[in-house]
């Protein structure tokens, strides 16, 4: 159950509105990297935790809760770069320029179908997509998972803020990137927090895998070469429980399929 107050989570101003801006905003509402992604995806990650691990269950949920705020604060961003064109724009559209600026260099969508608001799209105008979201079941691994969401998030951020020159844009953002850097660090510190979990799972019995290859590092290259004596050719691996090797993959032989394709009526007569 969420209870929801009229009062956004940062200000967000915006001192020279920008359509084009808007949509490259989009994509830290609606995009891979985005927003409505973490929000959903630490939810959903939350209401699979066991309950005697209900410590993880709160850390998700509350920053799934902080990610939906987010989402607020960017969408009132989209709205107020929507409101108004730029100088240059105003001066070359007299009838109409926040629609002007929209068809040169925003999303059309976003006046068309939101009356210049914010939508559940990326900045192409993508629909979001519930496949971005990482919610595997195993602690561990959905994790590893936020990491690597909240790093493409910081980035994605950054790069937005290389964008703009607006002041409040800038320190709007330079919020969630500080945001970012704290869920990285929690992440991390629940991964160190659950113990020694690599390989993920790690419930499963290791003594099943192939004991010729679970520490090899793999060369496809077509012709054969020395060992690059790589971090990950030789030495101890990260888990402690193996030594990393060089070599080839195996080999099986062609495929046997002969009797499925005649079955599947697939050959050229």
């Amino acid at each position: 159950m969420f209870f929801h107050e009229n009062e956004l989570q940062y200000e967000v101003e915006v001192t020279e509105p920008d359509p084009y801006f808007a949509k490259m905003l989009q994509q830290a509402i609606g995009g891979a990297e985005g927003e409505m992604r973490v929000a959903l995806q630490y939810m959903f990650q939350a209401f699979a935790v066991p309950s005697e691990k209900q410590e993880y269950r709160r850390l998700l949920m509350e920053t799934a809760v902080e990610e939906l705020g987010h989402i607020e604060m960017l969408a009132t961003a989209v709205t107020k770069n929507l409101e108004g064109a730029s100088r240059e724009v105003r001066e070359e559209a007299a009838e109409d320029p926040v629609i002007a600026a929209m068809m040169e260099g925003g999303q059309p969508r976003q006046a068309l179908s939101a009356g210049l608001h914010a939508m559940p799209v990326d900045s192409n105008g993508v629909p979001f997509s519930g496949g971005y979201v990482v919610a595997s079941g195993n602690l561990a691994a959905d994790m590893y998972a936020n990491v690597m969401a909240e790093s493409t998030g910081r980035l994605l951020a950054a790069r937005l803020y290389e964008m703009t020159d607006d002041p409040g844009m800038k320190d709007m953002l330079s919020y969630l990137i500080a945001r970012d850097t704290m869920h990285q660090n929690q992440w991390h510190a629940a991964i160190e927090d659950l113990g020694d979990v690599v390989p993920v799972p790690n419930s499963f019995p290791q003594e099943k895998e192939n004991q010729d290859v679970n520490y090899q590092f793999m060369s496809t290259f077509r012709e054969r070469h020395e060992d690059p004596e790589e971090a990950w050719t030789q030495g101890a691996s990260p888990d402690g429980k193996g030594e990393f090797s060089f070599g080839y993959q195996p080999g099986g032989g062609a495929p046997d399929v002969d009797e499925m394709l005649d079955e599947m009526y697939n050959d050229v007569e």
